[in-house]
């Protein structure tokens, strides 16, 4: 189990975002492009994760958001949500598809027209010049826009771009810095291919090679890891647990995968028609009748023998009974019980 992540049967903090507040801000277009801090000092091979004895003190916040609120036509995809990420703090999104994960994700990096308020590290995003935006703040989304002609270094090196200026070429530092990511990316080898040429899961970890080669205080990540295989997928995961411990990165991801979101955050946010409606330490919101509420499906949320929660959707077998259990959606026993061959994890 990762450090401060109770085990205790306590159940979620049930929050309800604020009000509406404050005003639209313009649309930015150019947060995740840029990072502050050097390009030195060499990152460690990713190895076990850090423990610690208990929850420790509450970090000094790096990113609040109070009252924010999205419009899309009719639709409200947040509304009022209040909250705050502290400095170092690795904080996991969830929730079902159009919860609001996304959403509020690029309304932190200045990429969405919003009401309310947004700070990264005391100082209010909508105030900012792009690239100061830009060295505070790098968002991996879903889906980049990619030119296919371009190298898979050059496109790592676009993330070095603030720390020039406006005629500033790419030093051998740079080159470096970038090469290094890539080598632990598993990517080093295909440096000189060009982006039309690489599978679903090379262009993830370019895109994430990219973010993390910007070196920004604070990671904004939209399921990082979804096109990447199990092996890849906590490599990638790892990796960026190493950097936020040894540069001190404070992380918010959105993430579709309970099980790794509850082995790597310090804490969730479960979100639900744009409102934050549970929030804490990954045992305390990956519940079984929290998940099953607010996902819309039977789960089985499993304490592994380190504390670790496995969440396992449950399905029902021909006879609408739950394979596991032997009970219908009601409650009642199948008269044969649970399924031949079907066990408790």
């Amino acid at each position: 189990m990762r450090a401060g992540h109770p085990a205790g049967p306590a159940g979620p903090t049930l929050v309800r975002s604020g009000t509406d507040a404050g005003t639209g801000t313009d649309i930015g277009t150019g947060a995740g492009t840029g990072v502050s801090g050097s390009a030195g000092g060499g990152v460690p091979e990713p190895g076990p994760r850090a423990r610690s004895e208990g929850p420790g003190p509450v970090p000094v916040p790096m990113v609040t958001f109070e009252g924010v609120s999205v419009r899309f036509g009719d639709t409200r995809a947040l509304r009022g949500v209040t909250g705050s990420v502290g400095r170092g703090e690795w904080v996991g999104l969830i929730g079902a598809n159009g919860a609001g994960k996304t959403t509020l994700l690029r309304a932190v990096a200045h990429l969405e027209r919003h009401d309310g308020r947004v700070q990264v590290d005391g100082q209010p995003v909508a105030a900012l010049s792009r690239r100061r935006r830009a060295r505070l703040v790098a968002y991996v989304p879903q889906a980049p826009e990619l030119p296919a002609d371009m190298t898979v270094l050059d496109y790592t090196l676009l993330g070095r771009t603030p720390h020039h200026g406006y005629f500033g070429l790419d030093t051998e530092e740079d080159r470096a810095h970038c090469g290094q990511l890539l080598d632990q990316l598993d990517l080093a080898g295909e440096a000189g291919r060009t982006l039309s040429t690489l599978s679903g899961g090379e262009v993830q970890r370019v895109v994430l090679a990219r973010a993390l080669a910007q070196d920004a205080p604070v990671l904004l990540l939209d399921e990082p890891t979804s096109a990447l295989d199990l092996g890849r997928r906590m490599d990638a995961l790892e990796l960026v647990d190493e950097l936020r411990r040894q540069r001190g990165l404070t992380v918010v991801s959105a993430l579709h995968d309970l099980t790794l979101a509850g082995q790597f955050v310090d804490r969730l946010l479960l979100m639900a028609e744009g409102e934050i409606v549970a929030s804490g330490p990954p045992a305390h919101v990956l519940r079984e009748d929290t998940l099953s509420v607010h996902y819309g499906a039977r789960v089985r949320v499993v304490t592994t023998e380190d504390g670790d929660a496995v969440v396992v959707p449950r399905r029902l077998g021909p006879s609408g009974m739950d394979r596991l259990t032997g009970r219908g959606p009601t409650g009642v026993v199948d008269a044969h019980g649970p399924e031949q061959g079907d066990h408790h994890a």
